[in-house]
């Protein structure tokens, strides 16, 4: 099968090699799904489980790309709930060969069914950014309705997501980005928006929830904030700063069959907007994932056409 493969951190992106490898078998509890459309976040090749196993031995050449939605075409031992042939869109496991290729082969928990009317390209791009989103708000941050919310990088992959299941939730989101961001992040549903070059958050309301996807200074100064009870929730790393009277709390997503269907039901009934900024045919791959300008939104890959 054809398959993108990296081997070494150092190159990152552009260590992206297009080979053929073997097809993936199915260990118990596997299905083997073939790959419609994949997903690629960049910061992949920053995490550890990209290079080495569990017992931090070398993996590589190793798959990244973790997102997919495709057709199951085998069941390995023990597996149930799904079925040979059915529609599918899910998170594969961070430690094993990843979803840029032809085949893939994935924990079936890890897997939802997708629907008929979901194209595959819409399906690849919802598990990291709609369970990011939906684990951060309502597992981790707790949000309720007439909560408020500072929503950071609300016209990214992920920050579109929190910003339409908040306001859904019935909160009041105020989205941060750049200057060129404001319309996106409007019309995603943020009642109000923030340039973090031009605008001072000191001059934002206290919030009850913070999700932040940027760290650093900014997450220092937005816990400043967060009023008594309230929680900053980060998914960049280990909080490197607390509310005064309040939780900080940082998460890596889990793939979660419920949650999944929950996402996808919000798409197909027109409650929740994708935000796929490039699709690229498998060919191309290569160059579709080193960008020359800025990422909007979701890489999506067409490994079939």
């Amino acid at each position: 099968m054809k398959a993108i493969v990296v081997t070494e951190q150092a190159a990152g992106t552009a260590g992206m090699k297009l080979v053929d490898r073997p097809e993936p078998q199915a260990a118990i509890n596997d299905v083997v799904v073939q790959v419609h459309a994949s997903g690629f976040v960049p910061t992949e090749l920053t995490w550890p489980s990209t290079w080495t196993d569990r017992l931090d031995r070398d993996r590589t050449p190793s798959i990244p790309g973790h997102e997919l939605a495709g057709v199951v075409t085998a069941l390995g031992y023990g597996t149930t709930g799904l079925v040979l042939g059915q529609r599918v869109f899910g998170l594969a496991d961070w430690y094993r060969d990843g979803t840029l290729a032809e085949y893939v082969a994935i924990e079936a928990r890890n897997l939802a069914p997708l629907p008929g009317d979901v194209d595959f390209t819409v399906g690849a791009s919802l598990p990291i950014s709609g369970l990011t989103a939906w684990q951060g708000l309502f597992q981790h941050g707790r949000l309720k309705s007439g909560q408020s919310i500072l929503a950071h990088g609300a016209a990214g992959a992920v920050g579109s997501m929190v910003t339409q299941l908040a306001r859904e939730a019935g909160a009041y989101v105020i989205g941060t980005g750049r200057a060129a961001d404001r319309q996106t992040v409007l019309d995603f549903g943020a009642n109000e928006f923030v340039d973090l070059d031009k605008d001072s958050l000191q001059d934002v309301g206290k919030v009850d929830l913070v999700l932040d996807v940027i760290g650093g200074d900014i997450q220092k100064r937005s816990v400043e904030r967060i009023r008594a009870g309230g929680t900053l929730v980060t998914i960049v790393g280990p909080a490197e700063a607390r509310p005064s009277d309040g939780l900080a709390v940082d998460f890596v997503v889990e793939s979660d069959r419920a949650q999944l269907s929950e996402i996808v039901q919000r798409v197909r009934d027109g409650r929740l907007r994708t935000n796929i900024g490039k699709v690229s045919t498998f060919d191309d791959a290569v160059a579709a994932l080193n960008p020359t300008g800025r990422r909007k939104g979701n890489t999506i890959i067409r490994v079939r056409p």
